[in-house]
Parts: structure tokens; sequence; C-alpha cells
């Protein structure tokens, strides 16, 4: 490793570039370095879940899905900024449980209109001020994912508010032929599916939970986007593809909440660790794989 890279990382573990400002009880860290944090506080940092035993010596770190980050991880340890992905993951999967709910007919709804309220003020404002933070601390597939779907939910509540917009009533022709509308919402959500394709694909190196998470969600946007452009027999949205499209919804719902549990819980608030599961071809996966081939051999 370079001298550059080196200062890079001992700066990213909040490590100083001498011995002189170690604590007089702190113990000695490798290479002389002077740690910032007790032992106890670096166990309890460290010493758990799906960053425990990682080799702090190597500039890539595996990824972790409850920073809402595929790509490398960064250490915790100097951040001055809280985590902002659990917040925008339950903010993304309160909206999105409401409206597929609803998609499926439970308890015999059919018109989706209180969504408008989340849509506005959780799924949307709040995802997007996520969003925002996780631009702040760096992650750019996390600013850009959150701060996308909150923009899908704020426009996906100015469709349906009534009255405010007019945009059912305008695309519906004499107020009763609402082929035009139905149309034009069946590409809107079929844009949406391109655009979690796209984010899908930025998760294959990631884990398991973070890839279901966007999987169910083109599944779900791909199903209401069928539903609503291929129609029944009386011009209505297709309602076993509508209810499919719930399904699916319901259960990115579910790996958004997972997720979010992942990047909340640690040693300070949970006595259970979340599993989150490696790809074998991410790069925890190789190494385990190469470290119980080593093993039998």
């Amino acid at each position: 490793m370079s001298a550059e890279q080196h200062h890079g990382l001992e700066k990213d573990l909040g490590t100083t570039g001498g011995p002189a400002a170690a604590a007089p009880n702190a113990p000695a860290a490798p290479n002389g370095l002077a740690p910032t944090m007790t032992a106890e506080e670096h166990q309890s940092r460290f010493g758990y879940g799906p960053l425990s035993h990682v080799n702090t010596k190597e500039a890539v770190l595996r990824p972790f899905g409850g920073e809402f980050q595929p790509g490398l991880y960064k250490s915790v340890e100097s951040r001055k900024i809280a985590n902002p992905a659990p917040l925008g993951l339950s903010a993304f999967a309160l909206t999105t449980f409401v409206l597929s709910a609803i998609n499926m007919r439970a308890r015999d709804i059919t018109e989706p209109n209180i969504v408008i309220a989340l849509a506005f003020g959780y799924g949307g404002l709040v995802q997007l001020l996520a969003g925002m933070w996780e631009m702040a601390v760096g992650n750019t597939f996390g600013a850009t994912a959150l701060s996308s779907y909150g923009g899908f939910w704020i426009s996906f509540a100015i469709v349906l508010t009534p009255g405010g917009f007019n945009i059912q009533n305008a695309l519906s022709e004499n107020g009763t032929d609402e082929t035009m509308f139905y149309n034009s919402f069946g590409l809107f959500l079929m844009g949406w599916f391109i655009f979690t394709t796209i984010m899908l694909f930025c998760t294959l190196r990631s884990t398991v939970a973070f890839f279901l998470l966007f999987f169910f969600l083109d599944l779900a946007f791909l199903m209401l986007g069928i539903g609503y452009i291929q129609r029944d027999d009386s011009n209505a949205p297709n309602p076993p593809v509508i209810k499919a499209g719930g399904m699916f919804g319901l259960l990115a719902a579910f790996a958004a909440w997972y997720n979010a549990l992942a990047g909340i819980a640690d040693s300070s608030n949970s006595f259970f660790v979340i599993p989150v599961a490696h790809f074998p071809w991410s790069p925890t996966g190789r190494a385990r794989r190469e470290k119980s081939e080593r093993e039998t051999v």
C-alpha cells in the first residue's frame, strides 16, 4: 500500500500520525499509530455483525446493505453525520406497504387516496431529505436512489390529488373515458421500472437483502405498468396484474424495512445481528470461499 493510501486509510479510521497523541492509558495501536477510541469502544463498534473481522489494512471493505451503499464501505469511527439510509428506507417501506395493500384490495379498499398524505409527507419529503443527506456523506448510489424515489412519491401524490392538479380529469375524455389517463399512468410506471432496473444492476456485487429490495420493486413497477396499459374488458386496470404488482410491492416494503433494521441495529440498541447474506461473487463471498478452500486443503 502506498504512503498516500495509508495516510488516507488512517484518516478514515480516525487515527493520527504518531504515538505522541495517544492517551496515557490507551492501548498501543498497530504500526505505532495512536487510536482515538478505547479498546472497549473499538470492540463495541467493530467486534460484531456485518463489519466484524474486517482487515482494516485493506482499502477495499465489503459492502453492507444497511448503509444503502453497494460499493465500498467507509469506516464509521470518525463519522460526524449519522447514517441517513434507515430513515429513507423506512419512509419508502411504509408508503409502499400501504399502497401495495390497497392494490391487493385489502379490506375491500378500492381508492388509494389515503396514500396521498404519506406520499407527500413521509415517502416523499422525508425520503428526499434522506437522499440529500446521503449526498452529504458521499454515497452517490444512496443519494440517487432515495432522492429519486422521494420524487416518485411526490409526483405520485400530485397525480392522485383530487381537484388541485386536475391531472386525471384533464386526461379523461368527456369526464368518463379514462383510456388516455390509464395509458399515461402506465407509461409513468414503466419509466420507473426502467430506472429501478438500472439501480438493480448496481446491487449485483452487494448483499442478497439489498438486491432483493430492488428486485421486488422492479417487478412491482413492471406489473403495475402492464396492468394499466393492458386493461381488462371493461377498460379498467387489469385486476390480477395489479394485485401481482401489489404483492411484489409488499415484498419490496418488507425488504426495505429489513435493510433499514440492518442499518439501525448495533451494540447500543440490539441484542442480535441482522444477517444480510453476501453473494458468492461479492468481495466477502470470494474471501470466504478462498478461506474454506484453504481449510479443506
